[in-house]
């Protein structure tokens, strides 16, 4: 893999640290803020809703231009935005900030996609997609665990701005390391821009796309309200958040390590074996999270198969969207953060309900439930491996 797409993940690892980590910060948070747990889960459903405008919007106005200069503005912007909300006083704030964090964000993630998928062999997007998401799963492996004991530590503004330091060398890697490419009038380098919004229109593009944000939604949902089932349900300390999360992201990293090796070549093997598999791991974690063995087993395994089957359906989604070469990145990103949006907000709305605080769980076990049912008709296909199959 070349040396540019590392450069862009340890950039996704400094944004992903900040989109993970108010996982272990929520109660903190909420308390200062004087709002609930549920309203403070929401700063990342607006991060998410930010990332689902922003990245056809900041494709669309990027796709002209040197992806050097775009991808070195989207981390800039995205570390003032943390700079601004770590001074935050008050919640509406607080998530403004993070609406225009996620903005940046999601143009930096569909630029560097549209990098990755022209660096790399026609079929080798799974493995060029699975480079940039090491930086995300590193992320919830180092990033997020630490920005939870910072947090922990010394308040969860302390970790914002180690967030925003963070994006610094970031922006240095992608000076140094992507080329500037400059674009000539005339020469874009693909088709019209309507000619790729019209890839919208096909039904195996939205089905994968509708797959993988159902898949990401379970994901985020229980993810954002790990915390409380740590130390509510399981009776464990404040600094064993940080354990859970370590350990959800080795997992994830494990995940996507495999599913960057499978999804170019056996994309059906991986959603067939791991999907059932990851429906009874949350069925399983609901079960069993208090006890903490359990508990720190099941973490791990649920962290590697979101991230294996979820990565392959995403990877699905540029292979689906070949005909939309600098739009592609964008509409991956947007799949990815619809789920990240409607699954904390699911996942909000049973932490009232007497389930408590396992309800995120078991929504995250039905959210798989239902793209395992929109996925059946097609399981001829998943088993599959043809080239021109959808899953494939």
């Amino acid at each position: 893999m070349p040396l540019a797409l590392y450069l862009l993940a340890m950039a996704v690892f400094a944004m992903g640290t900040l989109e993970f980590m108010l996982a272990g910060l929520v109660p903190d948070l909420a308390s200062d803020l004087d709002v609930t747990v549920g309203a403070a889960g929401t700063l990342t459903s607006a991060f998410a809703i930010g990332m689902i405008v922003g990245a056809p919007l900041m494709a669309a106005l990027a796709r002209n231009r040197p992806g050097r200069s775009s991808l070195l503005g989207f981390v800039l912007v995205f570390s003032a935005a943390h700079a601004i909300g770590a001074a935050a006083s008050s919640f509406p704030v607080l998530f403004a900030t993070r609406v225009v964090a996620a903005v940046a964000n999601a143009g930096f993630l569909a630029v560097a996609l549209a990098t990755a998928a022209t660096l790399v062999p026609p079929g080798a997007k799974g493995r060029a997609l699975a480079v940039l998401l090491s930086g995300t799963t590193l992320a919830t492996v180092a990033g997020v665990p630490g920005g939870s004991v910072l947090g922990t530590v010394l308040g969860w503004r302390a970790t914002f701005w180690a967030v925003a330091v963070l994006c610094l060398p970031a922006a240095v890697g992608i000076l140094r390391g992507i080329p500037a490419r400059p674009v000539r009038e005339g020469e874009t380098g693909g088709p019209a821009l309507r000619s790729e919004l019209a890839q919208l229109g096909r039904p195996r593009l939205i089905l994968v796309m509708l797959l993988g944000a159902l898949v990401n939604a379970a994901t985020f949902g229980s993810f954002t309200f790990l915390a409380p089932v740590v130390t509510g349900t399981a009776g464990l300390g404040e600094l064993w958040i940080s354990v859970v999360l370590v350990l959800f992201g080795a997992g994830s990293f494990a995940g996507v390590t495999l599913a960057g090796r499978l999804s170019d070549q056996r994309p059906g093997l991986v959603i067939a074996v791991g999907g059932p598999l990851l429906l009874a791991g949350w069925l399983a974690l609901a079960v069993l999270a208090e006890e903490p063995a359990a508990l720190l087993v099941l973490v791990f395994g649920q962290g590697a198969l979101s991230f294996a089957v979820g990565g392959t359906l995403i990877t699905r989604v540029l292979y689906e969207a070949a005909g939309a070469p600098t739009m592609a990145g964008s509409y991956a990103t947007a799949a990815l953060n619809v789920g990240a949006a409607v699954g904390p907000l699911i996942a909000a709305s049973t932490l009232g309900t007497v389930a408590g605080d396992l309800g995120p769980l078991w929504a995250s076990g039905l959210l798989v439930a239902v793209a395992l049912v929109a996925a059946f008709p097609l399981r001829g296909v998943i088993a599959d491996g043809r080239r021109d199959q959808v899953l494939r």
